[in-house]
């Protein structure tokens, strides 16, 4: 709309101009250029979204622009939180946290279950733990995931074993690869099967809409946890364009395609306590000799010195840094808009990275 207007305002002012034809064409070709720098990217998986305007909720507009605004207290009936091992301080008395993610344990190099963090750590906390696992790269989950193997059968004997001194299990498991949906249904029913009444979930990264061949796909991975944690941040990553960790706008269509494929009951939306930082100049990289003679030249070095034989030089630049965060504005406006589309859980990542305001503004339902 916006674009329409300020057409509109410019084909105006061009009526009075002298230099119709040239300030004509350059307007039009800066309106494209605006256009094409406005342009979302992908979030974490560089999953492909439809061309869309998305319309923003003006309810939640005071909430971020206004800081005098008296923020609710929002209640839900589960309120999830992930610990660090190792920061287990963070996580104070009286929390309002229903659910805790203690984070740590991992898969190793040989496919065995390693750095698996003591529930007695957390012994001033009363309510439920889940203990989570992680494994960290494509080919280890592959090597892991594999049906029949040795490593495989043995992992999920130590997964089941591990679990005792806890409420639950959580399998995050972010690196699998394509082809190893089926195997990692089958280790999921396997791991279902031998729990035997503890809490089973998964963490699952943020989806808008059903891809095909979905690793992640919501609707399948359903039946074999009682719940799956969806991992509403990242929408814009370090490796990407600078952008929030997670707008309102997206957070939403997250929510209503999860609530859509897995359902109320099932469904914790999670939310980022942290933010990025996105630097417009990286200067880390490997330098061919020549590229090193012409910086020599073009940024005034004045002297090039030894160190150890080896030559080195220092040069300044400056490097513009843009910053998105999460305060307890935006923190409640995420609040709001999930409490308003009946959604009964949330969590988040990480305890320890908060601002502690947010804690006046939430409450677990009695």
């Amino acid at each position: 709309m916006w674009f329409y207007l300020s057409f509109c305002i410019i084909l105006k002012a061009v009526k009075h101009s002298v230099f119709k034809p040239c300030f004509l064409i350059g307007i039009i070709a800066l309106l494209f250029i605006m256009i094409d720098c406005t342009g979302t990217s992908g979030n974490r998986l560089k999953e492909t979204e439809d061309s869309e305007i998305i319309e923003f909720d003006e309810s939640l507009n005071a909430f971020i622009t206004d800081p005098s605004v008296d923020l609710p207290v929002t209640t839900f009936n589960e309120v999830w939180g992930y610990v660090l091992a190792g920061q287990e301080a963070a996580l104070t008395r009286g929390l309002p946290i229903t659910d805790v993610g203690y984070f740590g344990a991992e898969v190793d190099m040989y496919g065995s279950l390693t750095s698996v963090p003591r529930r007695q750590n957390l012994s001033g906390y009363t309510g439920r733990v889940h203990l989570v696992v992680t494994c960290q790269s494509n080919s280890l989950t592959h090597f892991t995931l594999a049906p029949e193997s040795k490593e495989r059968r043995e992992l999920i004997a130590d997964l089941i074993a591990a679990t005792g001194n806890f409420d639950g299990l959580q399998i995050d498991f972010e690196n699998i690869p394509p082809r190893d949906g089926e195997a990692f249904l089958s280790f999921l029913r396997e791991l279902q099967a031998g729990l035997r009444g503890k809490i089973f979930t998964v963490a699952l990264y943020a989806r808008t809409r059903k891809l095909s061949n979905d690793v992640y796909d919501y609707e399948t991975i359903k039946p074999y946890v009682d719940k799956i944690f969806v991992m509403a941040y990242d929408e814009h990553w370090g490796g990407g364009t600078a952008g929030p960790v997670a707008s309102l706008q997206w957070c939403r269509r997250v929510a209503e395609y999860s609530l859509s494929a897995i359902g109320r009951e099932k469904l914790v939306m999670g939310i980022p306590f942290y933010g990025r930082a996105w630097a417009n100049q990286n200067h880390h990289r490997a330098l061919i000799f020549s590229t090193t003679e012409r910086l020599i030249n073009t940024m005034n070095v004045g002297e090039v010195g030894r160190e150890n034989g080896i030559s080195t030089f220092n040069y300044d630049v400056n490097v513009s840094v843009k910053v998105y965060y999460e305060d307890e504005y935006s923190i409640s406006a995420k609040m709001e808009m999930y409490k308003s589309m009946n959604i009964n859980s949330i969590g988040f990542w990480r305890i320890g990275q908060e601002t502690q305001n947010v804690w006046r503004i939430l409450k677990v339902e009695q």
